[in-house]
């Protein structure tokens, strides 16, 4: 790797992480009163598959560990959020669906964090910020699959 390429790399991972980090502090101070940003992530990704999923599927589209994941279910859970049955064909897996409350809670969190992202689109500019898309789409997909 040339120093060139180096230094754009080291560059670009820098900038994805502070975007990143004031990304996440930002939606965290808008989310509705007990909500935190996974709480979100689970709720968003079960409202738009519209399928119930397992916690290790969840955790495995979300990129946690199966730990994180169950401490967050169990948090989601104990919210009136989602519902968690027993998997009726695999009695050792457990299947997750997010309730009527949930569904509500992710659209208040919607809601509150639409004018943020909003501004921050509008301030970037539409175009510039549907071009970045293939590109973070693609750091995505070769960060997240085999090394």
């Amino acid at each position: 790797m040339s120093d060139q390429t180096q230094h754009l790399a080291v560059t670009l991972f820098s900038e994805l992480l502070a975007v990143d980090q004031l990304a996440r502090a930002s939606m965290a101070r808008v989310l509705p009163k007990g909500m935190e940003l996974s709480h979100f992530s689970v709720l968003n990704h079960l409202a738009h598959s519209g399928t119930e999923r397992t916690p290790a599927q969840l955790a495995q589209t979300l990129h946690l560990t199966r730990g994180a994941m169950t401490n967050t279910l169990a948090k989601l859970e104990w919210a009136g959020w989602v519902h968690v049955r027993p998997d009726w064909d695999d009695a050792r897996r457990k299947m997750v669906a997010i309730s009527p409350s949930g569904l509500a809670a992710r659209n208040a969190a919607i809601a509150a964090i639409s004018p943020l992202v909003a501004d921050v689109v509008a301030a970037v500019g539409e175009d510039r910020a549907r071009a970045t898309l293939p590109v973070l789409r693609a750091l995505r997909a070769r960060l997240s699959g085999p090394a």
